[in-house]
């Protein structure tokens, strides 16, 4: 029987089902086969209009329930909750597990869609991780985690030095155990094993770094090397493999309204923060607005009405690798879809980011000198329409960003996402843990 790789993305993100839509062709091209199982969600829709065949297990997922499930996230939804109720954890691992024995399945890849953390231990099969970003234990290992800016729960962390959070960030960095307790009461019905910590959701047996060492920092041979340490609570023998950036290329049309707010004469910034709330959109572009730049903004889900005018155009989704090249600034959470989108379109941004693996993302391409990052409360102050205004007016900045664009232009991270995952199936599937 072939060896059958199934991709599971969380349909409740664009940023992750595009990711997912990039990986099956990558893989098909490759000759593997592969299925694609997910809990359904908003943003289906892209997996269709890509011609990705997919499967959905459970009674699909209702806006609400996606809007709801956003919210849940770390850095958005409070950590004494696991995003999932303790009943839809036990039951779509179940499903899951089921599904993976009905078709063959030796392999399973996801991001956020973390039930496959239990299903595929009921399964005995390795899972590969792709969501982990640049949120990594090599980083934090070597000290080089940012101050984050998003709140993390340290005590006092708002009053602290920078140097003293940054310390205490890279050695409390496996210490955070919010988000898991449901997995853990769950996997202890199933007989499986729990997640320890907020850093076990990421990493998987395999886990994609889908970024290039010259933004990460790691050369290819340290990172290969890399295993975990006594007690870390990840999954014994885990390691990671660089396979490049990867982010989303929608086939799809750029509007002509926004063609023709393109072609205006005067600077433009993109605002495109996806997962998180209206307000936030709000409050980012109303320092864009103050700092008297025309602004286009990518709603998606965000009910943003009232909000366009003569200098603001909302547009429902856009192809986001089509527009970045065209704008002079982004304004971004910091998702590394996004960030590598404006890395690989030369284009210098803004990140407000939700949440650590965000913080990281942001943070590594601000030390490069293309990015800067601000803490999300500072969204609709003039502490970020003064940033806009300076980044605007310093070419430093997008010499930066086009110097960093080279050095993503040759490697095709789809094409590394499927060689590594291919690594696997070849491999005898591991026994249920």
């Amino acid at each position: 029987m072939d060896r059958v790789i199934c991709l599971m993305p969380n349909c409740c993100f664009l940023s992750e089902t595009s990711r997912g839509v990039e990986i099956y062709h990558a893989l098909v091209a490759a000759g593997a086969p592969v299925r694609v199982l997910t809990h359904g969600g908003t943003y289906e829709s892209v997996l269709r209009d890509a011609g990705v065949p997919y499967d959905v297990v459970g009674p699909g997922l209702e806006p609400s329930r996606c809007e709801a499930f956003v919210r849940s996230v770390p850095g958005i939804g409070p950590p004494n909750q696991s995003m999932w109720t303790d009943e839809e954890l036990r039951s779509y691992a179940r499903w899951e597990a089921s599904y993976f024995a009905s078709h063959g399945v030796r392999v399973v890849v996801t991001g956020w869609l973390l039930t496959a953390l239990l299903s595929s231990q009921l399964a005995g099969i390795p899972v590969v991780s792709d969501h982990a970003g640049s949120f990594l234990p090599p980083l934090y290992e070597r000290g080089l985690l940012p101050d984050f800016s998003s709140p993390v729960g340290l005590p006092l962390e708002r009053w602290l030095p920078r140097a003293a959070k940054r310390w205490l960030v890279n050695k409390g960095a496996e210490r955070p155990q919010g988000y898991v307790d449901g997995f853990n009461r769950v996997a202890a019905e199933l007989g499986v094993t729990g997640v320890r910590n907020l850093p076990g959701l990421l990493l998987g047996d395999v886990t994609l770094v889908t970024e290039v060492p010259e933004v990460l920092g790691i050369s290819r041979a340290e990172l290969d090397a890399w295993r975990p340490k006594p007690r870390s609570g990840f999954r014994p023998g885990a390691r990671m493999r660089y396979s490049g950036p990867l982010y989303a290329r929608l086939p799809m049309a750029v509007p002509e309204r926004v063609e023709q707010f393109l072609a205006q004469p005067g600077p433009v910034v993109y605002v495109a923060i996806t997962s998180s709330s209206a307000d936030l959109v709000r409050r980012a572009v109303a320092s864009v607005r103050e700092a008297g730049v025309r602004t286009l903004v990518a709603a998606t889900v965000h009910d943003l009405s009232g909000l366009s005018g003569p200098d603001v155009l909302v547009e429902a989704v856009l192809p986001n690798h089509e527009i970045m090249p065209r704008v002079d600034l982004a304004v971004i959470a910091g998702g590394q879809g996004s960030v590598q989108t404006a890395v690989g379109s030369g284009v210098p941004f803004i990140g407000l980011p939700l949440q650590p693996e965000q913080d990281t993302n942001v943070a590594l391409v601000e030390r490069q000198g293309a990015a800067r990052r601000l803490a999300p409360r500072h969204a609709g102050t003039a502490r970020m329409s003064t940033m806009v205004r300076a980044m605007l007016a310093d070419p430093g900045y997008r010499r930066q960003a086009q110097r960093l664009r080279q050095a993503y232009s040759d490697v095709d991270g789809a094409a590394g996402a499927a060689a590594v995952i291919m690594e696997l199936p070849a491999a005898p599937a591991p026994g249920p843990r």
